[in-house]
């Protein structure tokens, strides 16, 4: 044994059967039943979700209608975990993280002045225990597969309020498009044009 020279190949691991369990949750996923945003009751339990939009305003008039008879193509995915997860300290969520994130999201585009809560569904799928697990690869995949535009092109829909003493931040490009967000309008940085925005919004759906 050469301890002076590494051979990646004998540090990789693959596992087909990862892709395949992977793969299982994304059909399980896609299937799930979508509701307006947010969903009509609270409920228990950390996961994966979805937000379509179904409106004609511009510029997100193709996607309003690719998703007119079904949902399937996703403008924003994310994920909703417990405080305690990323340590291992929660196995399984009592707490309401995901329909908590879902309202919180609702409450961004509510708060926009250029886009109507109505025109928007969700659809979400729980995973706690050791499924939990799961939660960050099925959320990739989710994300390479439908290239979301919240996600892949325009920044900072997810973003929370970043808190006393760190308003020297500039605005994201989701706010910039869509402002309105109370606490975004504290951010003293130079924003992004928002012609460039919308010309990178324009090519990806082109």
């Amino acid at each position: 044994m050469n301890l002076n020279v590494i051979n990646t190949g004998s540090h990789t691991f693959r596992s087909p059967k990862l892709k395949s369990v992977v793969t299982d949750a994304i059909h399980f996923f896609c299937k799930t039943p979508f509701f307006n945003l947010p969903p009509p009751n609270t409920f228990t339990g950390a996961g994966v979700y979805a937000l379509y939009y179904l409106g004609d305003q511009e510029p997100y008039a193709p996607i309003g209608r690719a998703n007119q008879k079904s949902c399937i193509q996703p403008i924003y995915v994310g994920k909703a975990v417990p405080p305690g997860w990323r340590t291992a300290r929660i196995e399984t969520s009592s707490s309401q993280d995901l329909s908590r994130r879902l309202r919180e999201h609702a409450n961004s585009i509510k708060s926009t002045s250029n886009l109507n809560l109505e025109d928007f569904r969700c659809r979400f799928m729980i995973l706690d225990g050791v499924e939990g697990d799961l939660v960050v690869p099925v959320e990739a995949t989710l994300i390479r597969k439908f290239k979301p535009l919240w996600n892949n092109t325009i920044d900072g829909f997810g973003n929370h309020d970043p808190g006393s003493g760190r308003y020297d931040q500039s605005l994201s490009e989701w706010d910039v498009l869509h402002p309105g967000r109370s606490w975004a309008i504290r951010l003293k940085g130079i924003p992004p044009k928002k012609k460039g925005i919308l010309a990178k919004v324009i090519r990806s759906l082109n």
